[in-house]
């Protein structure tokens, strides 16, 4: 009974064990059978070489070692965005193609505007007595003239200021002999010799000039008949109104008198761009009469105000002029300092692909890897322009490749002329709307395809042997090929057999066929040299 009882037991647990794993096939096969349609629902892109060298593939295929390529399907992580194009390390080279990553910096714009130097109006200064007399004699009499602080302008006769000077001259005569009067007498005295000097000063009389008038008259008792009017200021007379014997009446001008040891510079700054500049900026202005010659000034005002016909708004530069080189009236070019000091996201403004409609850049995603990125642009220095939307800080941007693109170009030739259309294609291929530049000149133009379709049929083509690179593709500049209606250019090719190039050094003249594998895809099927005879 023992025996039978453990045999049962046995039986038992090997159903249980056997069972488990029946279990546990069904879920490895369901598991299995949900990767496997995942895998097919997921749109394959193209395969990668398994060493991550800058080399793709449309169809599975093995490396120089015998390892297979690595598929990489739609939705993978790291996977290569829209558009991304490889390029072999022989090829970069070729092109010159130099990458910087996006950074944060302070934007040193600046504005380039023209400007009018002007006098400094805190330095300008009228002479206009308040008092009526006559020019008795002219010290100062030609207008440019250099004048100091204290130099004799001119003397004047008036009937009010020899009285205010006999007044004067009576009270301090009177001051003097009452000196051991009664105080009150004294007192009055000396009131009425200030009330006289007081009239005198109100009159812009210099202290020196009514001391001299004082001690004149206590010397030998007589009046001076007229005065002489002083400089208040150093500076070039701008104006001379005042003639010799003229009759001048009370506030009337005789002088004008500048410093132009320091001016101004009246900018003219676009209604946009006011709220760049900031007082207190340093600016530089340049002068036609003194070419390559800076002087700098510092911006001390900018005017409320609009000019409604010119829509500009003036800024104002304080500027030193030590050496009188500067004039007033002449035109100035004026750069100023603009932006708001903050750090910003940039990159170089070489690495940005403008079309008018949108502006665009080519990340470095690896080694040999590339692709578009579309970016919105903001302000923008010299050098630099701010990135406000589209990239990262630390991406890597490309800043120059031999390629040209101006207003006729579109991104997809750039990218064609940069490297490859797409990531299953390692090379250039015939675009649908190609910007090619023809043997015969520089000129950009528009190419349609002749719109051939049928897959295999081969096309005719000479051409020169420009490279044949480390992958296997050959870069050749070929002629017009009338059975495509492509006119001559330089394009790269895929061999369908890498032997075709054997022997045939880059330089040399060739003929060869080319067949659309795929759209947009041409792959050379013969390759040979040409007879000098061929074409002719």
């Amino acid at each position: 009974m023992k025996n039978i009882k453990w045999i049962a037991v046995g039986v038992l647990v090997l159903l249980g064990v056997a069972a488990g794993g029946y279990r546990l096939g069904i879920q490895k096969s369901q598991d299995s059978g949900l990767r496997t349609e995942a895998a097919v629902q997921r749109k394959l892109l193209y395969y990668r070489n398994p060493m991550g060298l800058a080399d793709t593939s449309p169809v599975p295929k093995k490396d120089s070692m015998g390892m297979d390529y690595v598929a990489v399907y739609q939705g993978d992580a790291g996977q290569d965005e829209e558009g991304a194009v490889n390029i072999s390390v022989a090829k970069v080279q070729k092109l010159g193609v130099t990458s910087v990553a996006a950074t944060l910096r302070r934007l040193d714009k600046t504005l380039q505007v023209t400007g009018v130097i002007a006098i400094d109006e805190r330095r300008t200064y009228a002479i206009a007595p308040k008092f009526e007399g006559w020019v008795e004699k002219l010290y100062v009499n030609t207008s440019g003239q250099n004048v100091s602080k204290g130099q004799a302008l001119f003397d004047v006769y008036s009937p009010e200021l020899v009285s205010a000077q006999r007044e004067y001259a009576i009270a301090t005569q009177g001051a003097s002999a009452l000196e051991h009067a009664d105080s009150d007498v004294r007192a009055s005295m000396q009131r009425l010799a200030q009330a006289s000097l007081a009239r005198l000063k109100n009159w812009d009389i210099s202290e020196g000039e009514i001391r001299r008038l004082a001690n004149e008259h206590q010397a030998n008792g007589k009046l001076r008949h007229s005065l002489t009017y002083y400089a208040p200021v150093s500076g070039v007379v701008l104006e001379k109104r005042a003639v010799q014997g003229m009759r001048f009446m009370p506030g009337e001008t005789l002088y004008q008198i500048a410093d132009l040891s320091s001016l101004w510079v009246l900018a003219e700054v676009a209604e946009q761009d006011i709220a760049l500049v900031k007082v207190g900026g340093v600016a530089r202005v340049s002068i036609e009469a003194y070419p390559g010659k800076e002087f700098e000034g510092k911006i001390s005002f900018i005017y409320p105000t609009l000019n409604t016909t010119t829509r500009t708004v003036q800024v104002r530069v304080e500027i030193a002029n030590p050496g009188g080189q500067l004039k007033p009236a002449m035109y100035a070019n004026v750069t100023l300092p603009a932006g708001n000091g903050a750090e910003v996201l940039t990159v170089p403004v070489s690495a940005v692909i403008d079309s008018g409609k949108r502006q665009v850049v080519l990340v470095q995603l690896a080694e040999g890897r590339y692709a578009p990125r579309e970016v919105r642009m903001g302000s923008r220095s010299d050098d630099y322009v701010e990135v406000m939307d589209g990239l990262a800080a630390g991406e890597n941007v490309v800043t120059s490749a031999l390629f040209l693109i101006d207003a006729e170009s579109n991104l997809q030739a750039a990218l064609r002329g940069f490297g490859s259309a797409s990531p299953a294609a390692g090379h250039a291929a015939a675009p649908e709307k190609l910007q090619a530049v023809a043997k015969t000149g520089s000129r950009k133009t528009g190419i349609q395809k002749s719109g051939v379709k049928a897959a295999g049929v081969g096309h005719q083509a000479q051409g020169v042997l420009d490279e044949v690179y480390e992958d296997g593709s050959v870069g050749i500049t070929h002629e017009p090929v009338k059975s495509l209606g492509w006119p001559g250019m330089s394009m790269d090719f895929e061999l369908a057999n890498a032997s075709l190039a054997t022997g045939i050094k880059p330089g040399s003249a060739v003929s060869f066929e080319i067949v659309e594998r795929a759209p947009g895809e041409w792959v050379i099927t013969r390759l040979q040299l040409r007879k000098q005879h061929e074409g002719h």
